[in-house]
């Protein structure tokens, strides 16, 4: 997983939810899979577990984790799909016009780029 310091401006904790969001959608975190516990990712990330808790807290009150007490945090079904859905809505809200308009600017023709290896756009 990248380094939670890799992007600048957000949050630490939203930065490992994000993090854990992407291993839950890529399948590294199936559904029905453990999460590491805090104090494990805290490690690996070099995260403060207060930090990585509060990141997990957000999970668990989305319903994307169900917690077993005494044993570990586990990915809820449908976790991936509802993920995937947030972050699709997301992007096509946020990061979509701003992407649209520049290839615009550019003038940049999708289909061209879906065609076209990417050692040929370079």
């Amino acid at each position: 997983m990248a380094s939670p310091s890799s992007s600048t401006g957000r949050p630490v904790y939203l930065k490992l939810r994000d993090q854990i969001a992407a291993a839950i959608l890529d399948g590294t975190f199936a559904e029905g899979a453990m999460l590491p516990s805090v104090r494990a990712f805290a490690a690996a990330e070099a995260a403060n577990p207060l930090t990585v808790a509060k990141a997990y807290q957000q999970f668990q009150a989305e319903g994307l984790v169900q917690v077993q007490r005494g044993v570990g945090m586990f990915v809820a079904p449908g976790a991936a799909e509802a993920l995937r859905a947030r972050e699709r809505a997301a992007f096509l809200r946020h990061e979509w016009p701003e992407i649209r308009a520049r290839m615009r600017r550019l003038h940049l023709d999708p289909a061209q780029l879906l065609a076209e290896p990417e050692s040929a756009i370079g």
